[in-house]
């Protein structure tokens, strides 16, 4: 088994972190795991990318090879839209539904929106309300994770596990609330 994520949005929305909660949950079922990110311009509203590689088995490099990825996580849609060049034809895109303006020229979001939905295999999620449900904005991340979770080889169980140990060095209502982002992120996708 191989499994290939391409993670991406802006600056302070916690794409490295949402990557690091991923791999820890797949090492701790014993996967191998790969990542390598790009953030060097990722000021508050610059560029974040992350590769993400998980196996049962050595992997033989950092990054996902273009048309290799089995999902992107786009944190922001049209920062998803950028990198769809990674995704397999049978791939699919788990985007957040809402944008983050960072440019003077930022396309309309409904016209962002209609490119993801003619895609053959997309899930969009509306994060900021989910967060904001959970009781925590800044969750937005964990809502993501959640809804990731649903196509991810990992058990969500082991996810939550690590949203745990990451958040319980600040307080139990910031672990309850990431939690809480967690589920609320995984039902709004679930496959039924």
């Amino acid at each position: 088994m191989k499994y290939d994520v391409i993670l991406a949005g802006v600056g302070g929305q916690g794409v490295l972190s949402v990557a690091s909660i991923i791999a820890h949950a797949a090492l701790s079922e014993g996967f191998e795991v790969r990542q390598s990110e790009v953030h060097g311009m990722a000021q508050r509203g610059g560029m974040v990318l992350s590769h993400l590689r998980i196996a049962d088995k050595n992997i033989s490099g950092d990054l996902v090879p273009r048309g290799g990825a089995d999902m992107i996580i786009a944190m922001e849609p049209l920062e998803g839209l950028r990198y769809l060049s990674y995704l397999k034809a049978d791939g699919i895109l788990v985007t957040a539904a809402d944008s983050y303006i960072n440019m003077p020229n930022y396309p309309d979001i409904n016209d962002v929106h209609a490119s993801i939905k003619r895609l053959p295999k997309w899930r969009m999620v509306q994060t900021a309300a989910l967060a904001k449900e959970a009781g925590l904005a800044k969750t937005a991340n964990t809502v993501m994770i959640g809804a990731a979770s649903c196509f991810l080889p990992i058990k969500g169980q082991s996810l939550e596990k690590i949203i745990t140990e990451t958040f319980k060095k600040k307080d139990a209502a910031t672990v309850d609330a990431n939690n809480k982002a967690f589920k609320l992120g995984h039902s709004a996708v679930k496959v039924k």
